[in-house]
């Protein structure tokens, strides 16, 4: 026998209307608050994500600090500009938030405002990253910026189109720290963060790979010693001599230096070129612009450092196009390196 169906009706405030149309309608307003608490969800999830770097940007420098940077800047450049220059210094953190980027941001704008080098722009949103806004610069400067992750290819494309123009990215200490889904980005900077061993308290012996190289100038021939944190790289991110120009690395000639690694055997056979080499300072060429990088910058005292200042001022210069500087990669060089003194 055929089971036929019937519908059910109610009268409500005067309409005759279907039970099955109420089920339907009870059923669809159901779906659409569904649809609703997770847009509200997803865009609270967005919201939380820009507020957690808010919450976290950094006080303004204290008055003391900046007479500390006044009294290290350098009096002038080694060259004069071509032209006017701007650099867009560029500061956000997706992910550990460093203590010194105030520091850094000011020593940088002051550094090119007291010399005439250039002058600088500070910025946080990636909305800057945009073919039109980078016209407006000669050089990029990642100042301890953290897991950056362009928010669509039109911002990644800008970056790369902007080294196409013979243009620069210069990089302080964890510009190293970023692109992870981006290759290019992270070959562009020369290697990744892959830990610490040699901590922000600790003093460490330098050795210049390249003591008469101009942008080495800052160190008067001579390896040193000095209080920061350093970076060792990923080997499968770690672009190598055969890619860039190394300027410093750790000297691991000293005890005090190589301690960390000795106390740490999984370490001592790891990382990088030759068993264990950790460049700290290096340029390069890429896709037609000019790349300088240093692992020198997490502690705040860094940045009223005289030779580090004047070592981040060859170092933008030669990203901006007016120093000229060999980047022939090192593997295709001869040259003796100078040690740190025996003791700092």
């Amino acid at each position: 026998m055929l089971s036929l169906w019937r519908p059910s009706w109610r009268v409500i405030k005067g309409y005759t209307i279907s039970n099955d149309w109420l089920i339907f309608h009870s059923f669809n307003m159901f779906s659409m608050r569904i649809v609703t608490i997770g847009s509200l969800a997803l865009g609270l999830s967005t919201t939380f994500a820009q507020a957690a770097w808010d919450k976290n940007k950094l006080k303004p420098l204290s008055d003391d600090k900046k007479v500390k940077v006044q009294e290290a800047l350098p009096a002038k450049s080694l060259v004069k500009p071509k032209k006017d220059r701007n650099v867009l210094v560029f500061y956000r953190c997706e992910g550990f938030v460093h203590g010194s980027i105030s520091a850094g941001n000011y020593a940088i704008k002051e550094l090119g405002k007291k010399t005439g080098a250039f002058s600088a722009d500070i910025a946080d949103e990636y909305s800057v990253f945009d073919k039109k806004n980078l016209t407006k610069y000669d050089a990029i400067l990642f100042n301890n910026t953290t897991h950056l992750v362009f928010q669509n290819d039109d911002q990644r494309d800008a970056v790369l189109d902007f080294m196409k123009q013979s243009k620069g990215v210069a990089g302080i200490h964890a510009a190293s720290d970023n692109f992870y889904k981006w290759k290019p980005g992270a070959r562009m900077m020369g290697g990744q963060f892959d830990g610490h061993p040699w901590g922000s308290g600790g003093t460490w012996s330098f050795k210049l790979d390249d003591p008469k190289h101009v942008l080495n100038r800052a160190f008067d021939g001579k390896g040193f010693w000095h209080k920061d944190e350093i970076y060792q790289y990923k080997p499968g991110t770690f672009v190598g001599s055969d890619e860039i120009r190394i300027l410093l690395s750790l000297d691991l000639s000293k005890d005090q230096t190589m301690g960390p690694l000795k106390r740490n055997d999984g370490l001592r056979k790891q990382y990088t070129e030759g068993g264990r080499y950790v460049p700290v300072s290096w340029l390069r060429k890429f896709e037609g612009g000019r790349v300088f990088y240093t692992n020198l910058g997490h502690n705040e005292s860094t940045f009223w450092t005289p030779s580090v200042l004047k070592h981040y001022l060859d170092g933008l210069q030669y990203a901006l196009g007016d120093l000229a500087a060999d980047a022939t990669p090192t593997s295709k060089i001869k040259r003796t390196a100078v040690l740190a003194p025996a003791k700092p």
